[in-house]
């Protein structure tokens, strides 16, 4: 997503060509192969050590009870911690350059640059959400091993504070752009007490 918009603002002339179906679909391919390596290693790890017994007894439902070797564990932390950090780095220097575009683009007119930074600085704050994700499971382990109902607590906020929110905002960034759509907001946010027209 921050690719594809660093593409666009940054080359709009090869967006056309870089974004093409084919080469997001290569794309997509390409991340959900890398992303799944360390899922099947830790299932096969799995089902090579779990005894018979493990299939009849009742557990909740997560990803640290198809762990039974510390490698696991480390494992799955040394990729969650290379992918944020590869994308803590993606993200940084494409906003850096986009904010830089769009600073250039708009010139002298400072309600543009105002509205254009706005924007960016919104996307950038979804992204933040998205990458605080990638921590959430060494949050919800070690939880797990003190109280198992803060744990589910915990969980359920994660996915929607860290999971559901970011998928949410888009709508709501390009929604803000629009005047009559921001004051309606304002006046609901408000409980009513914001007097403005809303049409």
């Amino acid at each position: 997503m921050t690719l594809e918009r660093y593409v666009a603002i940054c080359m709009p002339l090869r967006h056309g060509e870089l974004c093409s179906t084919r080469s997001t679909m290569h794309c997509i391919l390409i991340i959900h192969g890398l992303s799944s390596v360390p899922c099947i290693v830790i299932l096969c790890t799995f089902f090579a050590s779990a005894s018979l017994s493990f299939y009849k007894q009742y557990q909740i439902c997560s990803v640290e009870m198809f762990i039974f070797h510390t490698w696991q564990d480390h494992l799955r932390s040394a990729v969650h911690t290379f992918q944020f950090l590869i994308m803590c780095i993606i993200v940084i220097f494409s906003y850096v350059k986009i904010m830089k575009v769009a600073k250039a683009a708009s010139g002298e007119d400072k309600k543009s640059t105002k509205k254009g930074l706005r924007t960016v600085l919104l996307h950038g704050f979804q992204l933040l959400l998205c990458l605080i994700q990638l921590w959430c499971p060494f949050i919800e382990s070690s939880l797990l091993q003190i109280n198992v109902s803060l744990y589910e607590i915990v969980r359920y906020i994660n996915f929607i504070l860290f999971y559901l929110a970011p998928r949410c905002l888009s709508p709501l960034i390009y929604g803000l752009r629009d005047e009559v759509f921001f004051r309606a907001l304002k006046h609901y946010a408000s409980f009513g007490l914001h007097k403005r027209n809303i049409i």
